[in-house]
Formats: structure tokens, C-alpha cells, sequence
């Protein structure tokens, strides 16, 4: 029988009460971190990556590219793996490189007639440029935060994941996710398995590129572009900073009724069978440890509830204290909803700069409003 709260089983209480996260971090690991994390690492490629090492060559090919004053904007397709080859954009500064770099990654949202053009401004699709516009007028402040990053010199790449912008299908929506989930099950795969490898290999790209500094290429994204970015800079060894907008909470605390997680459809691009049986989601962003990661949340963000969040938040803090690395993980949460404002995207940025040694200026207050 189903709870009458929610979909889930009337015995889902005694199912939760078996969720020991046998991988996940606690105290006595505090002596060894390295090896709690190579432990942990094996497991969580087993389960969050599809099998096999894809060797293909990118191969890619610019299309288009477009002179936006102190950076370009390109146009171009790549083979994100053997069996895909897909469009992106990539911006590029003016100058002399190698630059640092970003790897943006879209969010869910629901929608999917656009991917990356929620991060980089699109152009010479008006359907498109109006979409993206609206979606950075209810999330950014107006803003582009892939433009944003290119004005202070790095270069960005933003890729589609399946299912949205130019990988997405007519009549491709909400309801349409669940038999794609289904489908790539019965295929022997997952949507977040095919998600998280072809951001894996979208990071390698990037850090191949011979503009872009390897030594410095982060991952940013917001919701589920969030999970993404903490999820890749775990699993891929040419991410070495993330930055994480809003998705963060312990699962235990995000199975409440009414929270996206147990609704199926959108959730299915972020679950990995049986990865509840070894891990929580702080642990595997926590698998990143000891690279710089800055992780926000909103104080009234009804998708990830405050005590879950804090939670993880301080199991997080655990790992890095322990690599002697306490002052490379930041977190902290900020007034308002789901949102990632111009003030929040100026003390990120600030912070980017500073773990890549391009400023010594100090970031904006973590939290909170910036100073006057």
C-alpha cells in the first residue's frame, strides 16, 4: 500500500531505517581521509558512470563564432562520446591565454527547449534568445553567468544534456522524462549516469583545450546544474574547483512530502541506482575534497530544507578539516528562494578569483548582501 502523503510505500520508514550510507563519512576516517576517499571514489564510479573508458576523440568543429568586445563567442560541436556528438558554446577571451576556465552546467527547470542558452547568451535563434532571456530575468538577475565569467577572462564551455536544447525532441516535456529514465534503464544505463559521464568528458575536453590553463578549470552550475558541478568535480579528476548554486541536502532530508524527489520524472536525470546504499550526496560532493569548492543555498528555498542542508553542510566541513584543507571549502546561506542574484554571482566569481590566484582581493561577504 502507498502512504496516503505521498507515493511512497506505508513501510517506507523501516526502508529509510536501512539506509546506513556504508561508505559514507564518519569520524574515523578523520586519521586517513585519502584512503576513505579512494574507497569511496571506486564505488561511486561503479555506480554514477557507464561502464568502460570512452577513448573517442572530441574531434570538434567550429560553426559560428561572434566578436563580443573582450571576449568571442563560438559556435561549435565536439563528440561528447561515442555514441553523441553535440552542439555547444564557448566563449573565449581576447588575448594572451592559457586562461582559466568553466564548465557551465545548465539546470532542470522543467524546461528543455534550451540547455546551455541558459548560461551563455544564445544568438541567431529569436525563439531561443527570448527563452533564455526570460529564464535569466527569473534566476540571474538579467544576467548570463557564463558572459559574466567570460568578462573577467575565463573561458566557458556550456553543453546540452540530454533532453534539453538541441538534444531535445518535439513534444519532449515534463511528463515525456520517466520513459527516457525507463528506456535507458532497460538499455542497461541511467539518465544520471549518461548526464554525469558526458560531464566528465565535457571537462576533459575543456581542460584539453589550448587556451585554457589545466590547472585551472572549475565547474559551476545552479540546481540541478549545482548537483552536476559537485558531481563532476568528485568523478573527474580535470575539474579542480566547483561552484554550487542551491542543491545541496542530505537525501534522508529531502524525502519530505511535496519535494521533487519523490515525484519521479525530473528527479530521474538526478538518481543513480543504489547509490543510497554506499553514499549520501554530501559524501559524494565531499569525494571532491580537498579542491576549493564554494557551495550556496537559499534561506527560503522550499526544494532543500535548512536543517537538511545545514546537515550536510557540516558533514562536508568534516572531510575538508580533515585534509588540512578547512579554508578551501565555503558554504553559506543567503536570503531569498532559488535564485542565483548579481550579488551572489559577484562574491562567487570574486571567490573563483581568488582560489585561482588571479586576485588577491578579497571576496565579497559570503553571505548576505554585499558590503557598500
Amino acid at each position: 500500500m502507498l502512504a496516503p502523503e505521498s507515493q511512497l510505500p506505508v513501510f517506507h520508514q523501516q526502508l529509510r531505517d536501512k539506509l546506513t550510507f556504508s561508505l559514507g563519512w564518519a569520524n574515523e576516517h578523520h586519521a586517513k581521509p585519502q584512503d576513505w576517499t579512494q574507497a569511496g571514489l571506486r564505488k561511486a564510479r561503479e555506480l554514477m558512470l557507464l561502464p568502460g573508458q570512452d577513448l573517442t576523440p572530441f574531434s570538434a568543429r567550429v560553426i559560428e563564432e561572434l566578436d563580443r568586445g573582450s571576449y568571442l563567442a563560438r559556435k561549435l560541436e565536439f563528440n561528447v562520446s561515442a555514441e553523441s556528438r553535440v552542439a555547444a558554446l564557448l566563449l573565449v577571451p581576447k588575448g594572451k591565454g592559457p586562461f582559466p576556465a568553466v564548465l557551465a552546467l545548465h539546470d532542470h527547470g522543467a524546461r528543455f527547449d534550451i540547455g546551455k542558452e541558459k548560461l551563455i547568451q544564445p544568438w541567431g535563434n529569436p525563439a531561443r534568445e527570448r527563452a533564455a532571456a526570460e529564464w535569466a530575468g527569473r534566476y540571474f538577475s538579467g544576467h548570463y553567468p557564463g558572459d559574466e565569467l567570460a568578462k573577467r577572462g575565463y573561458v566557458v564551455l556550456a553543453v546540452d544534456a540530454l533532453g534539453w536544447g538541441d538534444r531535445s525532441g518535439a513534444g519532449f516535456e515534463r511528463d515525456s522524462q520517466q520513459a527516457l529514465a525507463a528506456n535507458l534503464f532497460n538499455l542497461g544505463s541511467s539518465w544520471a549516469a549518461l548526464i554525469a559521464s558526458e560531464d566528465a568528458q565535457a571537462a576533459k575536453f575543456l581542460a584539453e583545450m589550448p587556451e585554457v590553463d589545466v590547472r585551472q578549470v572549475a565547474a559551476l552550475g545552479f540546481s540541478m546544474g549545482a548537483q552536476r558541478a559537485w558531481q563532476v568535480a568528485a568523478l573527474s579528476d580535470a575539474v579542480t574547483a566547483s561552484i554550487a548554486v542551491n542543491w545541496m541536502a542530505g537525501l534522508q532530508g529531502l524525502m519530505v512530502p511535496g519535494n521533487n524527489q519523490l515525484k519521479g520524472q525530473s528527479s530521474f536525470a538526478m538518481l543513480h541506482p543504489y547509490l543510497a546504499r554506499y553514499l549520501d550526496y554530501p559524501d559524494v560532493a565531499a569525494l571532491a575534497a580537498p579542491k576549493p569548492m564554494l557551495l550556496y543555498a537559499g534561506a527560503q528555498d522550499a526544494l532543500f530544507p535548512l536543517a537538511s542542508v545545514s546537515q550536510a553542510f557540516a558533514k562536508m566541513a568534516q572531510v575538508w578539516s580533515a585534509y588540512g584543507a578547512a579554508e578551501r571549502l565555503q558554504t553559506c546561506i543567503w536570503p531569498g528562494a532559488h535564485q542565483f542574484t548579481a550579488a551572489q554571482q559577484d562574491a562567487a566569481f570574486d571567490w573563483l578569483d581568488l582560489q585561482f590566484k588571479r586576485s588577491n582581493r578579497m571576496p565579497l561577504p559570503a553571505c548576505g548582501e554585499p558590503s557598500k
